[in-house]
């Protein structure tokens, strides 16, 4: 279960169930177990108005260096 931050202000955006290695790209919206974030539109943004990421349909296409994580991955 990984907790992704905002890099601006430290606050909690998701608790997110990653599977498998590599970088976090995208967030599928089903994987997602909470979401503190705020939405405008497709922008999904911190509280600081932080843009994190754009809003895709089944997915949250994250912004690099938008946000940091902490926590670990499952594997498949």
């Amino acid at each position: 279960m990984l907790t992704i931050k905002c890099a601006r202000c430290r606050r909690k955006i998701f608790r997110y169930k990653k599977v498998g290695k590599g970088k976090l790209l995208h967030c599928w919206n089903d994987r997602v177990v909470e979401d503190y974030s705020v939405r405008h539109g497709d922008r999904v943004v911190c509280e600081c108005g932080n843009l994190i990421g754009i809003a895709e349909g089944k997915w949250v296409k994250m912004k690099q260096h938008a946000f940091t994580c902490s926590g670990t991955t499952a594997s498949k």
